[in-house]
């Protein structure tokens, strides 16, 4: 298939010995929303399939996009994401208070997107540098004042940092280090760049969190791990650093921020949060296949359920819309087999206004739109945002419509109440 390649070894350790644990459905890319003058072009329908290496427990996707394709004409802004800004304000706060890091040190981000967490930084006195290969984003962060290399992070590029700024006391990957192939050039160019007493702090969606709250529609193109802190440490060691300290946070429907410094020269002690996760880890076997195996089958249950509901209602000439057009959308929309079901999809953010979902087409309008078409059930398919998404449309809930949210337990949403289905 072109613009995609297949792996056979793991990612983090090389390991062939890999088991195809989760068979997700394939979709065409998660954020290539098009206009109209485009829907005669083809969208490929790309693998999503996860597989677990028997070796050292990473969970991944093999079938990797080509980058240019994902993200050179990335359209997602960080500063339109519910809640996000403000938690960054508070991230970089909290790490620079709890890390000490002197003001002026220099904090480099990878994956830095429009500037937001630099920016935080950049309040705290710090010099900062982005770096993405989102071309227009990194040249808008630039012009806002947050100075952002508009490629790729590679040894290379930590190289080229390192000798025009010298050393980063803080590098930061935030929901971009799910995205790498290439994983052991970016690690060897972070302690490159890194100071000896410097950290690498990172946030990932965390498998466990993944799992227990049903986020399985994180599964997507651009995300090519899926993150546990077991074989996360194995990898680490091996490029000269370790893991010293993690957190759990809410963002992205369970997330870890977990703290590495360099394994030889660094002095923080090891937590004893990080100690207990990583117990829980070995306790749960998430480095073994059959907590994914029991996974997938609680994911095919909820398919199960949705459908049957849903096409009960087309059966009954029920009009059926949905609500949320982003990346995560995209992969519940086709593995729960909803493009042929779905009429037309609102989204509160006028940039998708007007487009048409990857690959399916299905049109794209304003929430208002709710109100004038009058669908009978719209299904949440941005699940994780349900509550504020029910506050903001109770006109259409007194009008005689129904919400459907399909995770983490089917439910439909009316006038009366919430019921499980």
């Amino acid at each position: 298939m072109q613009h995609v390649k297949h792996k056979t070894d793991c990612r983090l350790c090389g390991s062939t010995s890999l088991d195809h644990v989760l068979p997700i459905r394939p979709s065409a890319i998660g954020d290539a929303f098009v206009t109209a003058d485009r829907l005669s072009e083809k969208q490929d329908l790309y693998p999503l399939d996860c597989y677990l290496c028997l070796s050292c427990g990473h969970l991944q996707n093999l079938d990797v996009v080509d980058p240019d394709i994902l993200f050179r004409d990335y359209t997602y802004r960080t500063s339109v994401s519910l809640g996000l800004v403000e938690h960054f304000k508070r991230y970089a706060q909290s790490v620079v208070s709890t890390l000490g890091i002197p003001k002026g040190s220099l904090v480099a981000e990878m994956g830095s997107n429009d500037g937001s967490l630099l920016k935080a930084f950049k309040n705290e006195g710090m010099r900062v540098q982005g770096i993405d290969p989102a071309r227009d984003i990194a040249a808008t962060a630039t012009a806002e004042g947050v100075p952002t290399i508009p490629d790729f992070f590679t040894g290379a590029l930590a190289a080229r940092i390192k000798a025009e700024q010298g050393e980063a006391k803080l590098f930061c990957a935030n929901n971009v280090f799910a995205h790498i192939d290439n994983m052991s050039d970016v690690v060897k160019g972070i302690r490159l760049l890194l100071a000896d007493d410097g950290a690498f702090v990172f946030e990932v969606s965390y498998i466990v969190d993944m799992i227990d709250n049903m986020v399985f529609d994180t599964i997507y193109h651009e995300h090519v791990s899926h993150h546990a802190l077991i074989p996360l440490e194995t990898f680490l060691n091996r490029h000269d650093m370790t893991l010293f300290h993690v957190e759990r946070t809410g963002t992205k429907g369970g997330s870890i921020r977990a703290f590495a410094q360099p394994k030889s020269t660094g002095q923080r002690p090891r937590s004893a949060e990080l100690s207990k996760l990583i117990a829980e880890e070995e306790r749960r076997g998430v480095t073994k296949p059959q907590i994914y195996r029991d996974w997938f089958v609680a994911i095919e249950d909820c398919k199960r359920r949705v459908l049957a509901y849903l096409d009960q209602a087309i059966a009954a000439g029920k009009l059926v819309a949905a609500y949320g057009a982003s990346t995560t959308t995209t992969t519940l929309l086709y593995h729960f087999e909803l493009e042929s079901r779905v009429k037309f999809i609102v989204d509160d953010n006028q940039l998708k206004h007007g487009r048409f979902s990857p690959g399916a087409h299905i049109p794209v309008l304003p929430s208002s739109e709710l109100a004038t078409r009058k669908p009978d059930v719209v299904v949440i398919l941005a699940w994780i945002y349900a509550d504020p998404i029910l506050k903001r449309n109770q006109a259409f809930l007194d009008a005689g419509g129904r919400f459907l949210v399909p995770l983490p337990e089917p439910r439909i949403v009316d006038a009366a109440g919430s019921a499980a289905i």
